[in-house]
C-alpha cells in the first residue's frame, strides 16, 4: 500500500473574459475560490490544499483562506492556450521537488461553489486511475444529439434513433468540480490527454454541478445557493 499523500490542487489563472475576476468575485458572503478551498479543508483526508495562479491578489485571497500558493505560475502556463493538465503537473512536480511524497491528486475547480466536501470524500472513495464528476446529461447523442456531415445534412451522432431510451447506455455530462487523479495516471495524461487513463465516474446533482463562467451563470449560481442553503449547510 502506497504511503504517499493525497493534496487538493486550485488551478485559477487571473485571466476570466467570460466573467473578469471571477475567482475572486464576492459569492454568498466570501471570494469565490474561497469556497473551493473551504470544502477542500474540510475533507480530512486532504494533506494540503495548493492553488496554481499567476495572479498576486489571487494567491493573497487564497492564503488568507487558508490554501496554500508556494509559487505564481509562470507566464507561459498563464495563457489562454495553456492546457490545465500540464499546469497542475507543474505544481505537482514542484512540490515533489520540496520533499512531498505524492500518491493522489484532487484537482477542483474553483468556479463550481456548490459541491460539498462529502463529495469530495465519495469521489476519492472510487478506486481508479481517473475519477471524474458527472451530471446525467440532459443531451443525448442517441436521441436528440445531432452533427452536420460533409453533404450538409443532420445525422444523429449515435445509432439510428429506433433505440428505446431505456435500452441505451447511460450519458453522462463532466462538470468540471472534481478530478481524483492517481499520480502516475496524472503523469501519463499530461503528456498523452484525458482520455488516455483509465477513469470513472462519480455522479453529482445538477445544481451542485453549477460551473460559473459567465454573469448569466454567477447570478443563477447565487440563485441555487439561496435555494439550497440548508443542504450546503446541513
Amino acid at each position: 500500500m502506497s504511503s504517499g499523500l493525497t493534496i487538493a490542487t486550485i488551478c485559477a489563472r487571473g485571466g476570466s473574459k467570460g466573467l473578469p475576476g471571477k475567482n475572486i468575485r464576492p459569492f454568498a458572503g466570501r471570494p469565490l475560490i474561497a469556497h473551493t478551498i473551504a470544502q477542500a479543508l474540510a475533507c480530512k483526508a486532504l494533506h494540503g490544499v495548493y492553488v496554481s495562479t499567476d495572479s498576486e491578489e489571487i494567491a493573497q485571497v487564497a492564503s488568507d483562506a487558508g490554501a496554500q500558493v508556494p509559487y505564481l505560475r509562470p507566464p507561459e502556463l498563464a495563457t489562454d492556450q495553456a492546457g490545465k493538465l500540464p499546469v497542475i503537473e507543474h505544481l505537482v512536480r514542484h512540490l515533489e521537488g520540496q520533499g512531498l511524497a505524492i500518491d493522489r491528486v484532487i484537482d477542483l475547480q474553483p468556479t463550481s461553489p456548490l459541491r460539498l466536501s462529502s463529495d469530495i470524500d465519495r469521489a476519492m472513495a472510487i478506486d481508479e486511475d481517473l475519477v471524474l464528476s458527472v451530471r446525467a446529461a440532459a443531451d443525448n447523442p442517441y436521441f436528440n444529439l445531432v452533427e452536420q456531415a460533409a453533404d450538409g445534412l443532420l445525422h444523429l451522432c449515435k445509432g439510428n434513433g429506433t433505440a428505446r431510451r431505456q435500452d441505451t447506455p447511460a450519458v453522462y455530462a463532466l462538470n468540471g468540480s472534481i478530478y481524483v487523479w492517481r499520480r502516475a495516471a496524472l503523469a501519463h495524461a499530461a503528456l498523452h490527454g484525458l482520455w488516455s487513463v483509465r477513469s470513472a465516474p462519480y455522479e453529482m446533482p445538477g445544481w451542485r454541478s453549477v460551473d460559473i463562467d459567465t454573469l448569466d451563470d454567477f447570478d443563477h449560481a447565487q440563485w441555487l445557493y439561496e435555494r439550497h442553503r440548508g443542504e450546503l449547510h446541513a
